[in-house]
């Protein structure tokens, strides 16, 4: 038990730097070096690591895999609420309006998707799966209409034309400014 437990634990670090470090090109591209850096850091807690190692399994987030077995995720909890790049951070139940993602959390949210798709996907990657797999589930958040919009219209692109064509501090700027 305690092999398959540093096993896991070795794997999913492996994971979080792999993701990251596609997530720093990512954010590089679009002029947000900083984000690129600190990106994720958060799942390095103790709230976020021990959940996600003991639910780990190479080829889709823990988070999920907690969440279908214990109807909740701690980590995910954590997690949304300390990085300004989820949509679900700018939610609150309490108000009617949920305010536009501000450009360079939008932005990261968008590389982070692109990462995290590439990252689970390997070898199977595809450009249309950042828009699937926003359509099966990311698009189903009440976030605010304009950021929702923004994200979609970028994956569409992705699927049309390609990664390099998005992931540029350009293209952003003009896609972003169409929405807010």
């Amino acid at each position: 038990m305690i092999k398959i437990y540093i096993k896991k634990f070795f794997c999913h670090i492996f994971l979080i730097f792999r993701h990251k470090w596609r997530v720093f090109i990512n954010c590089c591209k679009c002029g947000l070096v900083w984000q690129g850096i600190v990106h994720d850091m958060s799942k390095f807690s103790p709230s976020e690591l021990f959940e996600s190692v003991k639910y780990y399994q190479g080829n889709r987030s823990p988070i999920g895999v907690c969440r279908r077995a214990n109807g909740v995720s701690l980590a995910w909890l954590h997690h949304k609420g300390r990085n300004k790049r989820h949509i679900e951070y700018w939610l609150d139940g309490d108000c009617e309006v949920t305010p536009l993602m501000p450009y360079e959390y939008a932005v990261e949210c968008v590389c982070d998707k692109l990462a995290a798709t590439r990252t689970y996907a390997g070898k199977n990657y595809s450009p249309d799966m950042p828009l699937s797999h926003w359509e099966r589930y990311g698009c189903k958040v009440n976030g605010n209409p304009k950021t929702m919009k923004f994200i979609e219209e970028v994956f569409a692109d992705v699927k049309l034309y390609g990664e390099d064509y998005v992931l540029n501090k350009k293209y952003m700027k003009a896609t972003y400014k169409k929405w807010s």
